[in-house]
């Protein structure tokens, strides 16, 4: 008898799987290092990231000469697969040498076994004293189960975003998972140029380079939000931003100390009555304070 569906938003305790979500994280960072190693780059950086797909995150078609090559980390079978356009292909099981470093290893001995020759800066991108991926053994937990809820609410998210996403007219990104900060995001831009924020690193310019308004879905830290939540801001903040209303009434606004961020727990869209609906109207109602706040011409950019 067959295994029964697990719910499309199942609990996510983020104390439980924090040991593996540190590991996963990395593990995203390394496939997407390769990533930005191999695709042409792209405005605010949507080469870099990774890209949802059937079961799990992918780094799509990646040009390696006159073919391609594709990275799948199958969060349902918990393997790591290299593919490339002239038919080979490579597997990694993630449940027998989960630990970072052999991950790093074994990925890059079969990125070579398909005559893949890519280089990457091999160490953890903003996570405090992390060591390089090749003598990383500290971060070594894989909970299989707690990967595929993960998932499960990454699609979940993904299904609301894209929904929400064709609202928009205007200049969008895709739905992605930003490998650096570990967060399934989507962004809408008003059409302007940003006024150059003083002191900005080359990353930052280039991200924030126009008026945006961003949301998504992170799986929580230990610094702020030890918990997963949906997020939304807007890029510059318009004055007043967090006087204004949001949706449902368990959402509000946090101040992170370098500006006005709206966060809805999900805990409280996994209970509600229809989780899509609530986590929707959140969306909508973060859009409508930035967009509204900021002043964007809101009448083409919509989309019926």
């Amino acid at each position: 008898m067959p295994d029964a569906a697990p719910t499309a938003w199942p609990p996510l305790p983020y104390a439980d799987w924090e040991p593996t979500k540190q590991t996963v994280h990395r593990y995203t960072q390394i496939i997407g290092k390769v990533r930005m190693a191999l695709t042409p780059p792209l405005n605010h950086w949507w080469h870099v990231t990774l890209l949802p797909a059937t079961r799990g995150l992918t780094t799509g078609p990646m040009p390696d000469g006159d073919r391609y090559v594709e990275i799948v980390f199958d969060m349902l079978d918990h393997r790591i697969v290299v593919a490339s356009s002239d038919g080979r292909s490579r597997t990694l099981e993630l449940t027998h040498r989960p630990a970072c470093a052999d991950v790093y290893d074994d990925l890059f001995a079969a990125l070579a076994a398909l005559d893949v020759d890519v280089e990457i800066r091999a160490e953890p991108f903003d996570l405090g004293d992390s060591p390089p991926f090749a003598q990383d053994r500290i971060h070594d937990a894989y909970d299989a189960d707690a990967v595929t809820r993960f998932w499960h609410v990454l699609a979940s998210t993904e299904r609301v975003l894209a929904r929400f996403r064709s609202g928009f007219a205007g200049k969008a990104s895709p739905v992605h998972l930003f490998w650096h900060s570990f967060d399934l995001a989507h962004a809408r831009y008003s059409g302007r140029r940003a006024p150059a924020a003083p002191g900005a690193d080359p990353v930052t310019a280039e991200a924030y380079s126009h008026e945006v308004v961003a949301f998504g879905f992170w799986p929580g830290d230990d610094r702020r939000t030890p918990f997963p939540a949906f997020y939304s801001y807007t890029a510059p903040e318009p004055a007043g931003l967090a006087d204004r209303p949001l949706e449902p009434a368990a959402a509000a606004w946090q101040d992170t100390g370098s500006g006005s961020l709206a966060v809805l727990p999900y805990d409280d869209v996994r209970e509600s009555a229809d989780p899509a609906a609530t986590l929707l109207a959140f969306y909508e109602s973060a859009y409508a304070a930035g967009a509204h706040g900021a002043g964007w011409d809101l009448e083409p950019l919509a989309r019926a």
